[in-house]
């Protein structure tokens, strides 16, 4: 038996070796910018503003992130942002559902036409001032609700959802359980849906990472600063300088004029990102078989 293992052609390793440095430098370019803010965020004000922070913290200390958890208005921010996010994420994953399983179903008259009627609705819409009007007619501005019901279904996570059903799901198991006398719901319920990890996994992370990062809904919508997202809070810090007085009530105006609100804007963005980075670890697994059996198949 040859144990000697066949080389790959000079072509195919030099378009590796560069395939590799081209990654390599995308890695570094993504990666500096996170590195640079988290080393920022706990550097002092006189090393940021001085230029000395280049890849790891200056004269460590972080003062930025105890002043941004002794603000009020942050924690608020953070509360309704936690709110929005995990209401909203189960509205969004149990209409996709209910939607995408019967889609998903031969047996289900006029499916067709309801995924082509689906499919326009994502090249046209009402517009922004219809769907104002709309909310306000229904009541249902400066309210929570605000936030979950215009964007409580997507049609294109209907679309992976109903592929993956098709796909991963075989019809023999809807037969049988038929046979046994199980309905369509208990169905689901109990066969579909734990069959159904990779999808679940990929549409929640995909609607909670949009909850998330959702500030526009909160500046059409809104008015109470009660029900402000944290991402909506962050604007006013980062882009408005409308820095809460709590953040800044115990540092000097020296300490403010050597540049300690370019640190906190640092520290705000870190901890804004940290929470929702936590949830790829735990859906990663799943989150790539998702995607692709879910678009690609069918």
């Amino acid at each position: 038996m040859n144990r000697n293992r066949i080389k790959d052609p000079l072509g195919d390793r030099i378009f590796m070796t560069f395939n590799y440095i081209f990654l390599f430098a995308i890695l570094l370019t993504v990666f500096y910018p996170l590195l640079y803010i988290i080393s920022s965020s706990f550097s002092s004000s006189r090393a940021v503003t001085s230029g000395q922070v280049w890849l790891f913290p200056v004269d460590f200390n972080i003062k930025a992130y105890i002043s941004i958890f002794k603000s009020q208005q942050l924690m608020l921010g953070f509360y309704n942002t936690i709110i929005y996010t995990v209401v909203g994420t189960f509205i969004n994953v149990v209409l996709t559902v209910m939607l995408a399983y019967p889609l998903s179903r031969k047996s289900f008259y006029g499916r067709g036409a309801i995924i082509i009627f689906m499919m326009i609705t994502m090249f046209f819409d009402g517009g922004l001032i219809p769907t104002y009007l709309l909310m306000k007619d229904l009541h249902l501005l400066d309210t929570r609700w605000a936030m979950w019901l215009p964007g409580a279904l997507a049609v294109f996570q209907v679309i992976v959802a109903r592929t993956f059903f098709q796909s991963s799901i075989p019809e023999e198991l809807g037969e049988a359980a038929e046979m046994d006398g199980c309905r369509d719901i208990r169905y689901l319920i109990s066969v579909v849906l734990p069959l159904s990890k990779p999808i679940l996994a990929v549409m929640t992370l995909m609607y909670a990472v949009g909850h998330w990062n959702a500030y526009f809904d909160a500046l059409i919508y809104l008015r109470s600063e009660k029900l402000f997202p944290l991402q909506y809070v962050l604007r006013n810090l980062l882009i408005l300088n409308a820095a809460d007085p709590a953040m800044l009530a115990n540092t000097s105006q020296q300490m403010r004029d050597q540049g300690f609100e370019q640190v906190l804007k640092y520290a705000l963005i870190v901890v804004a990102s940290i929470p929702i980075l936590i949830m790829y670890p735990f859906v990663q697994k799943h989150f790539v078989k998702g995607v692709m059996v879910g678009s690609l198949k069918g």
